[in-house]
């Protein structure tokens, strides 16, 4: 009985889980006019979307990066229904779920920001139009996180744009892949308790 009603709770939480992928690609077309059904979209997964966009970490660039965290929340609780489901919950995996729900957005993030930033760098480098709408809106999402990365690493001095760059893609593919590993040892050990 309780496998089913887990069962039943893993199939549920990846339906809103579809939901909330529809409810994303249709804040993609805000001007179009999508119906009833859209409406019912919106009214299911508004309060759920909303309270993860109230973190202005998940935020840079006027791009809002709040739907990955949710979707990745909702990913590891569809999965921790299915894992208890089969009976294979312990207090590990648990807790190797709630590590991995937590390091999916940030190491997605992280390794977006690196995409772009290596992207810039290459579009710099080959001197392509710097005021071209793409690499002015790329610009607008990697200049905060470079900002950060040239205020921790320089201090105050001053360094140039390529400079800047390249210790933000350096900074960037570097704790991506060690956090990954950390966490991925730290998941290890803990689905072995």
């Amino acid at each position: 009985m309780l496998r089913t009603v887990l069962g039943l709770l893993s199939a549920a939480t990846s339906i809103y889980m579809l939901l909330c992928v529809v409810r994303v690609f249709m804040s993609w077309l805000p001007s179009a006019r999508l119906g009833k059904p859209a409406e019912l979209v919106e009214r299911a997964t508004e309060p759920y979307l909303s309270w993860w966009r109230r973190f202005p970490v998940l935020r840079s660039g006027g791009v809002d990066f709040s739907p990955i965290a949710a979707l990745a929340a909702l990913s590891g609780l569809s999965r921790l229904f299915t894992v208890a489901s089969y009976g294979g919950l312990s207090l590990g995996v648990a807790l190797a779920l709630v590590v991995e729900v937590a390091w999916s957005p940030f190491g997605f993030l992280l390794g977006f920001f690196a995409v772009l930033v290596i992207a810039r760098i290459v579009a710099y480098a080959a001197r392509w139009n710097s005021l071209n709408p793409l690499w002015r809106a790329i610009d607008a999402m990697i200049n905060p996180v470079l900002f950060r990365i040239k205020r921790f690493v320089y201090k105050d001095r001053i360094v140039n744009y390529m400079q800047g760059l390249i210790t933000g893609a350096v900074a960037l593919v570097g704790a991506r892949v060690l956090l990954g590993m950390a966490f991925g040892l730290v998941i290890g050990l803990l689905q072995k308790l």
